[in-house]
């Protein structure tokens, strides 16, 4: 059977509207086996995954980890610190190594944009992008698109504004895309210095003040600084960038609307989100989380060439 989502998924660019909606779809069901008593079904018994990170990272590793034993594949670990990449070995030899040792499928995060194409031309397992270089994160996106699906029904015609960071950040060009395709409107806002050049290419509204940003939007996505991507003096300092683009309650009061607030972590609180924001009553933080397991299980699921019919998936068949 051939995979309803090819061999790979390597971001949400290519993607059509269809295929993002089947795996939000085949998402919505896996939830429930996370809840259960025993979280775990046999779907991928027998199938070996490899976690492939030359990057740091908890949530993203943790969260597929997840994933991959409640689905009962079997796991590989491998980070770069501690594997022959230390020694010289280039990624595609890492990556026939492993495949030699009969693996299914490769997980990759790494800080070269292109580097989970790469790798996909040259192995025939199945390869997804956990987020390489300032390119893009497709299971962020998903999973941020999942948690706005579930608490709205529908994105169409809904405004999300992507706020901070835009320049260095993978997780904004899969949320544009991927908003885009499901028919929201998208937004971003930071200072000037930290948005591309090109950004209104994507079709995308572009707002220099959070304070309209905040007017306009139904939801916020809020970006992390990413200090340890930038080269050159992008912001006077952390304080200046809370004062003029920090999304605080008060700014949020003032909108007198409720307006959803997500981030994809890890959070700098007191920088570009204040602590009662992220906490607060409409902050979906947590649920993105929580989303994020079940949207890789169904990465997973539809890699492996499953039915995109899952009645019984989440009841253990």
């Amino acid at each position: 059977m051939t995979a309803p989502l090819g061999k790979d998924l390597l971001g949400l660019e290519r993607l059509s509207a269809e295929q993002i909606s089947l795996i939000l779809d085949t998402a919505e069901p896996l939830k429930e086996i996370s809840e259960r008593t025993i979280k775990k079904v046999p779907t991928l018994r027998g199938a070996t995954i490899v976690n492939l990170f030359f990057e740091a990272s908890t949530r993203t590793r943790i969260s597929f980890e997840f994933a991959e034993k409640r689905m009962s594949a079997d796991t590989v670990n491998v980070a770069a610190a501690t594997s022959s990449v230390t020694k010289g070995e280039t990624l595609v030899d890492t990556a026939r190594n492993l495949e030699a040792m009969k693996i299914d499928m490769v997980v990759i995060r790494h800080p070269s944009s292109g580097a989970a194409q790469f790798l996909a031309d040259r192995i025939d397992s199945n390869v997804i992008n956990a987020g390489d270089g300032t390119h893009e994160h497709p299971t962020q996106g998903l999973l941020d698109l999942l948690t706005l699906r579930e608490r709205w029904g529908t994105l169409a015609a809904k405004r999300v504004c992507i706020c901070g960071d835009v320049l260095h950040s993978r997780v904004a060009r899969s949320n544009i895309w991927g908003l885009k395709k499901l028919g929201a409107e998208v937004a971003v806002c930071g200072p000037r210095s930290l948005l591309p050049g090109a950004i209104t290419e994507l079709g995308v509204h572009v707002f220099d003040r959070i304070e309209q940003a905040i007017e306009w939007a139904d939801a916020l996505n809020i970006l992390r600084l990413q200090l340890e991507r930038m080269t050159g003096g992008y912001i006077p300092s952390l304080r200046e960038y809370n004062r003029v683009f920090g999304v605080t309650r008060e700014r949020l009061d003032r909108a007198q609307r409720d307006i959803l607030i997500l981030h994809p972590g890890p959070m700098n609180r007191g920088v570009e989100i204040d602590s009662d924001v992220a906490d607060g009553p409409h902050s979906v933080i947590l649920d993105q989380v929580t989303n994020g397991v079940a949207i890789r299980m169904a990465v997973l699921y539809l890699l492996a060439g499953n039915s995109p019919r899952l009645a019984d998936a989440a009841k253990g068949g």
